[in-house]
């Protein structure tokens, strides 16, 4: 028999949407990694999901396993065989579990022995007896961390299950799955065509499911409602929001899309958008739709399961629901503009931040206090700075926050400016959350920049100065995200900050809240933590991040062009070489007992190898105290390769005469002084 294509559906209640391409993606992955197992080979893999359904296709999958030899080493001979050459028990039991004699058994000679060796030849299962537990196996380890039951079946899976597929070629894989018996019929749409479909091959089943108007392909379908949406978004003269988690998201709820269009009353855009945006994608999963200058349109794009005769009927329905969340909108930002955001700030009292911490209010006046500090060393306006820090929870207190989280601090900035306050303050109170998230923008204006600093130091203080650091992967405060955040900011913005000079004036502002005294050690090495991970993911080498960490130097732009630089060194041909002649100075040294001197005594100079790397040394001393860059500084280093391979080829370090010798130790400890003002290049693989 040959290689035939092998089919999997699990036919289900409608699954989570936002699980459903993992769930898809990790079947498929499992099918692979189980038959990879059982050394069942084959051709391509794909997967397929729907709302109701998870299906794999396996091509030119081999039809059995190949026989294979199996080797079974029995006892050595000297423990199979007593004094009379006659079979031991120990032999005789281990060749009857072989199924053979002593006498047919074949000797296994290394050199560390001999041994009784059996060859057993073991045929190869056929794929249909293998398969059913393969699939049983890839959906047990699928990542649902709450598995259901129904019926009184003790069966457990995401959702119920209905139907079980799998076909080898155009054959029905006897097996029971999940409480369901296996056969080659699915269900079609729910309303377009519910009776059952049969499925002959792999080859029919995107067309069958078609015909009863299911796009069974993700991919697929995801294009067709990314092009529906751009289409219609274009007729009408806008650009939709579609970022890709809507988009998948909402091709993980139709199996058959129809793109439509709906809209809401004018009046409701005196609201903020934000807030309109948010209940429009998040609650109804809809496409909101901006002009040309990025305003919000009183129109949003959806996508429907059914192809309705009356898509009127569906549109006005949809109209009817979205209608009421953005009036709550509207409350909300009306009644929150009767108060002002600066008498918020009394009732930031009545919340706490923590309860060693204290509350609200108080970490509002410590971000206030540091931002401020930070404006002085980056070249902010410090009034703005310190307004926009004490004014940044007071949005958390507003009905519109409280409604809508994910516009906090948005709606800050909306409320400062409509209270007078100024554009730089308003602008701060939205950029103090930036970066929210991986590759998110970073602050437009160094005020922004210093409230953010100052909001993410405090909260990193704060707990660890109460002893609450990360464990594990438990980060209950999201202490890494706000590490990486401020110094994504500090790097990309070349802020002239020292984190040892802000996380100690953040300490002060706590006063006597933190218990742990070593809070500030602990937070610096936990920030400088984060550049490992941070570099890596960057692609630049563990060893360069790890040579320039050895220097802890405490200025996150300073460490940037460290990285780079010795980066960019690594590539010379003289930086490995460097990098050793580096380690073995470190080792001399390492080994000197007592003080080393800091000058040398050029009289004691002997060879013409170590005159030659004194004044080497001299020259790059001078060269060092000038203003160049690292990159600059490293490749002129780089120079020096030839000179100290010579001196380590013909002088001895470790000299006879005591006076001698402590002066080349003096020398070496200034060719190693040199190599450590970027970062320590004897690190470097």
């Amino acid at each position: 028999m040959s290689a035939q294509d092998f089919f999997v559906e699990i036919g289900t209640e409608e699954l989570p949407p936002k699980a459903l391409k993992t769930l898809a993606t990790a079947f498929a992955a499992n099918l692979k990694a189980e038959l990879a197992k059982l050394e069942l080979t084959h051709a391509d893999v794909s997967w397929f999901a729907a709302p109701r359904r998870l299906a794999v296709r396996i091509n030119a999958l081999v039809p059995q396993q190949g026989d294979k030899v199996v080797e079974k080493r029995g006892p050595a001979l000297t423990a199979a065989f007593d004094a009379n050459g006659n079979a031991t028990k120990a032999a005789q039991g281990w060749a009857a579990g072989c199924g053979i004699t002593v006498a047919e058994a074949e000797k296994l000679e290394t050199d560390k022995g001999a041994w009784l060796l059996h060859k057993a030849l073991v045929k190869g299962e056929t794929t249909l007896n293998l398969l059913p537990e393969v699939v049983s196996q890839a959906l047990a380890k699928l990542p649902i961390a709450k598995p259901m039951r129904w019926g009184n079946s003790s069966a457990e899976f995401i959702r119920p299950v209905h139907t079980i597929i799998m076909l080898y070629g155009n054959d029905i894989v006897p097996a029971t799955i999940l409480g369901r018996v296996s056969g080659n019929q699915t269900h079609g749409h729910r309303f377009h065509a519910p009776a059952k479909v049969t499925i002959t091959h792999a080859d029919t089943y995107l067309d069958t499911l078609r015909n009863a108007f299911v796009v069974a392909d993700f991919a697929e379908r995801k294009a067709f409602i990314a092009e529906g949406v751009a289409k219609a978004a274009a007729e009408l003269n806008g650009k939709a929001l579609m970022d890709d988690a809507l988009l998948e998201e909402v091709a993980s709820l139709v199996e058959w899309p129809v793109v439509l269009v709906g809209s809401f009353e004018e009046s409701f855009l005196q609201v903020p958008a934000e807030p309109l945006i948010s209940t429009m994608k998040d609650n109804q999963k809809y496409f909101p739709l901006l002009d040309n200058n990025g305003k919000l349109l009183n129109k949003f794009i959806f996508v429907t399961n059914i192809e309705s005769k009356d898509s009127q009927q569906i549109i006005a329905g949809n109209e009817k629901v979205v209608r009421p969340r953005l009036s709550d909108a509207q409350f909300f930002f009306t009644t929150d503009r009767k108060q002002k955001l600066a008498d918020r700030i009394e009732s930031l009292k009545t919340v706490l931040f923590q309860q060693q911490l204290g509350t609200l209010a108080e970490k509002s006046e410590r971000i206030s206090k540091v931002a401020g500090f930070i404006a002085t060393k980056i070249g902010a306006d410090i009034v703005a700075a310190e307004r926009a820090g004490l004014l940044s929870k007071a949005d958390l207190m507003t009905n519109m926050v409280g409604e809508f989280p994910e516009v906090q601090g948005i709606m800050g900035m909306h409320y400062a400016r409509l209270d007078g306050e100024q554009e730089t303050v308003a602008l701060a109170l939205n950029e103090q959350y930036m970066p929210r998230f991986a590759g998110d923008q970073l602050p437009s204006r160094l005020e922004g920049a210093a409230v953010a600093i100052a909001d993410k130091l405090d909260t990193l203080v704060g707990i660890f100065g109460i002893g609450q650091a990360p464990k594990g992967d438990k980060d209950p405060f999201a202490l890494r995200r706000a590490a990486i955040g401020a110094l994504r900011i500090m790097v990309e913005k070349q802020l002239p900050l020292d984190l040892v000079d802000a996380i100690a004036f953040s300490q002060q502002t706590f006063g006597a809240k933190l218990s742990n005294t070593n809070v500030a050690e602990d937070v610096l090495d936990f920030m400088l933590g984060r550049f490992r991970a941070w570099y890596q993911d960057e692609g630049y080498s563990v060893d360069v991040i790890q040579a320039v960490l050895a220097r802890r130097p405490t200025n996150p732009s300073d460490f940037d062009l460290r990285v780079k630089a010795v980066a960019g060194f690594r590539k010379l041909e003289a930086a490995e070489a460097l990098a050793a002649a580096n380690k073995r100075v470190a080792n001399i040294l390492a080994k000197v007992e007592g003080s080393i001197a800091d000058t040398i005594d050029v009289v004691l100079l002997q060879e013409d190898a170590e005159k030659a790397l004194h004044k080497v040394i001299c020259a790059e001393q001078v060269y060092q105290s000038e203003q160049h860059s690292y990159a600059e500084g490293l490749a002129h280093l780089a120079a020096m390769r030839d000179v100290i391979d010579t001196f380590f080829d013909k002088v001895m370090v470790n000299a006879d005469d005591v006076a001698v010798r402590a002066n080349r130790q003096a020398l070496l400890k200034q060719l190693r002084e040199l190599f450590l003002q970027v970062a320590d290049i004897s690190v470097l693989q």
